[in-house]
């Protein structure tokens, strides 16, 4: 693992339920494999690869 992120509320602090995990590239498949649908902590994981963020209109 290279670098590991918890998502959380601008507001609040609190964790949005998901996060972001850095993996060398010739592992991330591997690893994809091996947690998506595991068990942590009495929660399901979904693992996959990050999708690039949707253009959103900006607020003013």
């Amino acid at each position: 693992m290279l670098a590991a992120r918890v998502a959380t509320d601008r507001e609040t602090g609190r964790s949005r339920g998901f996060g972001f995990v850095e993996v060398p590239a010739d592992k991330a498949e591997a690893v994809i494999e091996a947690l998506n649908g595991s068990t942590w902590e009495d929660r399901q994981l979904t693992v996959n690869e990050a999708r690039p963020r949707e253009e959103r209109p900006r607020r003013y």
